[in-house]
Parts: structure tokens; sequence; C-alpha cells
């Protein structure tokens, strides 16, 4: 991760202000061109702030994880990601309340299992 690196500006909007910004990307290799490209945008976002692991299927036997995106946002608001089959985003679902819970729970799951990204990224690059 040099220099040539940009800071992603919405990450450090956030992380200006004092906020923390992470994520748990789960996916399966082999790595698609279309994944390739999406991870190889991560190091910009790290160098502006945003902590980023790796859960990969294919290396690690993970439980007590949901089948969809979701995103905690200041351990309060859960919203599930909605996709078309093709994979184009529709959207966030504002999850009830009672529901947070659960997704905290899912949040430490993947937490507890992910890999730090740069670790990742020297072993599939």
């Amino acid at each position: 991760m040099g220099s040539e690196w940009h800071d992603n500006p919405w990450v450090r909007s956030m992380t200006d202000k004092g906020k923390s910004v992470s994520r748990v990307h789960v996916l399966r290799s082999p790595l698609t061109d279309y994944l390739r490209f999406e991870l190889s945008a991560y190091p910009g976002n790290i160098k502006a702030g945003e902590s980023i692991g790796i859960i990969d299927l294919a290396e690690q036997d993970v439980t007590g994880l949901p089948d969809h995106d979701f995103w905690l946002f200041d351990d309060r608001d859960v919203y599930r990601m909605h996709y078309t089959p093709e994979g184009k985003f529709l959207g966030g679902e504002l999850l009830p309340t009672d529901r947070l819970a659960e997704y905290q729970g899912y949040h430490g799951v993947a937490l507890t299992h992910a890999v730090p990204f740069v670790t990742y990224w020297e072993r599939h690059n």
C-alpha cells in the first residue's frame, strides 16, 4: 500500500470527525476479476482510516453469519442491503431495533474470524 493510493474521500470525511469506519468482507475464492477490482480500492480506504478484514469461506469454515450484507451504524442502526440477482445495489432497509442484538452478534463473529486485508491481499494478489 504505497503512496500511489489516494484516500477515499467518504472514509476520510468520517475519520476526520473521529468516527470509526470498518468492514469485514465475506467472500469465497477464487477471486473473480470484478472482486479483484473491488478489493484493489481497499488500500485507499485503509489509508483514509478504514479498518478492513476479509473472511474467505474457501479458506475457513465460519458459521453464524447471515447470507446477506448489512451495515451497522454507531452500534445502534442496522441496514440490510438488497441487490438484484445480477448484483446491482437496490438499497438498504433499516431493520427494527429488536433485530439490533442479532446483528451485533453477527458483527462479533465477523470480527473474530476476519483476517486483516493487507495479510489477505498479499496472499491473493
